[in-house]
């Protein structure tokens, strides 16, 4: 059954008021916390409905899809790739996203910063950790993040700001709560063993931000808390 209707400002008002009692509880500022609306499958009319709504920075999954919504959306939004990237997408993917989420194996970080080099983009890259361990997700093992990192100290076009994870759907977000917290710890200690600063933990999604809100979450990854239900999809 599709979810009724519910505009996008009036979805925002209710998210914005879950952070706010979720940053209060954990005794954060609101203003730490930024919503991406992630707009996978949505057209460029409903970029414009979250755009007048107050949302300013977007997500987008897929390279292609990216490359074909961007352009006819409003101008002056910020983009992320949020999704799974391929090394042959890397010189498509600098070219519309300053940041990217989902920087996942050594042979990624060599060919964006080849890239880069190449073209003169400067993108903020995120690692992501699969802390869950679970065998469909995408990203690092933690053990595996020093080879990656180290090489990431290297660059000069590539600025390693933060980790991304995704943690497991449980019908209670309570459940995710060990994830978003391992992934704090982690952050907490690369930048103590590396001396580097990691500001950003994109962490939290439609059913379980509150708790990623409560365990530090900078960045938000929302789709169908604002939009509902995705096109063509039950």
């Amino acid at each position: 059954m599709e979810k009724e209707f519910v505009p996008v400002a009036e979805a925002l008002e209710k998210i914005q008021a879950a952070i706010a009692e979720a940053c209060a509880k954990a005794r954060r500022r609101t203003d730490a916390v930024e919503i991406i609306g992630v707009t996978k499958t949505h057209g460029p009319d409903v970029v414009r409905e979250a755009w007048e709504a107050g949302i300013r920075t977007f997500g987008e999954n897929k390279v292609q899809e990216a490359g074909a919504k961007i352009p006819e959306c409003v101008g002056g939004a910020e983009w992320h790739l949020v999704g799974h990237l391929q090394r042959n997408k890397a010189r498509h993917a600098l070219a519309l996203f300053p940041v990217i989420h989902s920087l996942d194996s050594l042979r990624l970080a060599e060919q964006l910063e080849h890239v880069a080099e190449e073209t003169g983009h400067r993108p903020q890259v995120l690692l992501e950790i699969n802390v869950s361990g679970e065998a469909s997700k995408d990203g690092l093992r933690p053990e595996h993040a020093p080879e990656v990192i180290d090489y990431l100290l290297t660059c000069r076009h590539l600025t390693w700001t933060g980790l991304m994870t995704l943690a497991p759907f449980y019908p209670d977000p309570e459940q995710t709560r060990p994830v978003f917290v391992a992934l704090r710890n982690l952050r907490d200690r690369w930048e103590r063993e590396y001396a580097v600063g990691l500001p950003n933990l994109s962490m939290g999604m439609s059913n379980d931000y509150r708790i990623a809100v409560e365990e530090g979450a900078t960045w938000l990854r929302l789709g169908t808390a604002l939009f509902g239900n995705r096109p063509n999809m039950p």
